[in-house]
């Protein structure tokens, strides 16, 4: 029997490779950071693997290809897709969003988890329970609400793109390069859960996730 969802459009997560905060577990919005080389390796690995005609992602099949403004995610792009440095020439598929930026961590930019929450104590903050980026957002960064604003902005644009074609009529695939705290906001988005929800779900550098 055929699958059913075989032609159904599919939104692929890419999170960017490696950087040196990313080895360390350092909070990185807005700083810009290459990839390490084994952050490219990452990448490269992933093509190899799920990137061509007949595997994963299939390029012949995508409709859109959306991309942090941030320079370790368009790099990532870059490494996966062959691309030539200015991606806005690359394709008229391809289009860079800050709708995909990385949460804004504002105060906590450069932090480790166990910095920000001894920070938030000694403001006197979370005296009954711990930090939690996704219930608390950032000081003088973004709050829930915000993320959610704009990934609901992009979400809209990618029914729009897909909505047409549910079974397949024409290629609808979209895909996203983007970071991890943003990818796993955009899933619960996604399925329509509110950021505070506590999915499940992590992409490792350089890792590609599938919805539908």
């Amino acid at each position: 029997m055929a699958d059913k969802d075989a032609g159904t459009p599919r939104v692929y997560l890419v999170r960017h490779g490696e950087t040196e905060w990313t080895k360390s577990g350092r909070y990185t919005g807005i700083t810009e950071l290459e990839l390490t080389p084994n952050g490219i390796q990452q990448v490269l690995n992933s093509k190899r693997l799920f990137i061509g005609h007949g595997r994963l992602l299939d390029v012949t099949k995508l409709a859109r290809i959306f991309i942090s403004p941030r320079q370790r995610a368009v790099q990532t792009f870059e490494v996966l897709f062959d691309s030539p440095k200015n991606v806005e020439q690359f394709s008229e598929k391809v289009k860079i969003t800050n709708d995909l930026a990385e949460w804004d961590y504002g105060e906590y930019e450069g932090l480790l988890t166990k910095e920000i929450r001894e920070k938030r104590k000694q403001q006197g903050l979370d005296t009954e329970r711990d930090w939690d980026i996704w219930r608390d957002g950032c000081v003088d960064g973004e709050t829930p609400r915000h993320v959610t604003n704009r990934l609901d902005h992009l979400i809209e644009k990618i029914y729009e793109i897909q909505r047409p074609y549910m079974h397949g009529e024409r290629p609808a695939d979209v895909v996203l390069v983007a970071h991890g705290h943003l990818l796993r906001a955009f899933a619960k988005r996604w399925l329509k859960y509110p950021l505070e929800f506590p999915l499940s779900m992590m992409l490792e550098p350089g890792a590609i996730g599938t919805l539908r």
